[in-house]
């Protein structure tokens, strides 16, 4: 991270910081439904994030985090529930709200025939940066968004990738005090998304971020915490350590709060030239206290492999070796697998 960037947390002017909303939050979100005629987007959302927190806003596409987040920043009305940014009402307060929010939509919308310079003066402009900052803050923006060799060509001209590192620019141009970026990533080269991941961790010292995507890796290598949302609903609310431990975290309630189980991999041998059955040990592991799911592997030599799944909470091993005495088979290997953030997200995603 260079000094440039660092310095682009900074205040752009002298203006107040603003108060938390409830409970410390600088996000708090209650209730929030919104209904499109017989089509229920979101449905009862409700989540905070506090000040200096960086968050994941994660689910599978059409489970409505786009919407969320047009909720929250204030460009759509929710149907039933409130919004607080910064301890102000979303519908309320819309102009102090959104003049503390830099928001980087999905579709970033820009002015494909202006100029980057005079786009982001534009905008400097319309977020009300004090006329003898704005120099300063666009040549900050140009740095810390990789924009210096572009400043003079036209949006339209831009690959995918510059066009959303000005998108970027103009959601920092005010100095917001919450960062909301849907797929900020989008369209980046591999060494791009590496500088994204390290600026939003920066700016996650200064402000509050909730990054919202669809991709697991995004959020593991940028996030302290994260949302995930399943058929508009909130399903799971935990840190990201928690998560790939598989472990319940406030908030989920149900099958979508319960721990996803280890997977147990098993190599086992027939002693004294005796013969056993796959079929055979498989069921009898299936019949162990905990066991969901057995699955066979390709046999190695005279080794039968196998696969077991764990229900929440369940440790097989005690079991497996006791299996393996009374049917007479050597334990040449038992491996407890940790959950994969994959897993959790499917697990927690699907019915």
């Amino acid at each position: 991270m260079s000094q440039a960037q660092v310095a682009a947390v900074a205040p752009a002017s002298a203006a107040p910081r603003s108060k938390a909303s409830p409970d410390g939050a600088m996000v708090w979100v209650e209730g929030v439904t919104k209904i499109y005629g017989s089509t229920v987007a979101v449905d009862g959302v409700s989540f905070t994030v506090r000040g200096g927190e960086v968050v994941g806003f994660l689910g599978p596409n059409g489970a409505g985090k786009t919407t969320t987040m047009k909720i929250v920043t204030g460009f759509l009305a929710p149907t039933r529930g409130r919004v607080l940014v910064a301890g102000k009402d979303v519908l309320v307060d819309p102009l102090y709200t959104k003049s503390r929010i830099g928001y980087l939509p999905e579709n970033n919308p820009l002015y494909r025939e202006m100029l980057v310079v005079d786009y982001l003066e534009y905008v400097a402009e319309m977020r009300a940066v004090p006329k003898d900052a704005r120099p300063a803050r666009l040549l900050k923006m140009a740095e810390v968004c990789g924009l210096r060799q572009v400043m003079g060509k036209y949006i339209g001209e831009l690959s995918k990738g510059y066009r959303q590192r000005v998108g970027l620019a103009q959601a920092m141009m005010h100095d917001p005090e919450v960062l909301i970026l849907d797929e900020p990533t989008a369209g980046l080269d591999p060494n791009q998304v590496v500088e994204m991941r390290e600026l939003v961790r920066e700016l996650g010292k200064a402000k509050t971020v909730i990054l919202s995507t669809h991709n697991l890796a995004e959020v593991e290598a940028t996030c302290d915490r994260a949302i995930i949302i399943a058929r508009g609903r909130v399903v799971k609310d935990a840190t990201i350590a928690e998560l790939q431990q598989g472990a319940a975290a406030a908030g989920a309630t149900g099958a979508a709060g319960a721990r996803v189980a280890a997977r147990y991999s098993l190599l086992l041998e027939p002693e004294d030239g005796a013969a056993a059955a796959a079929d055979a040990v498989r069921a009898a592991l299936m019949k162990l206290p905990g066991a969901t799911g057995v699955k066979a592997g390709p046999p190695e030599g005279r080794a039968l492999s196998f696969t077991v799944d764990a229900a929440p909470g369940a440790d097989l091993r005690r079991a497996i070796f006791k299996l393996a005495v009374e049917q007479k088979l050597a334990l040449l290997e038992l491996h407890a697998e940790e959950s994969k953030l994959e897993d959790i997200f499917h697990h927690l995603t699907t019915d």
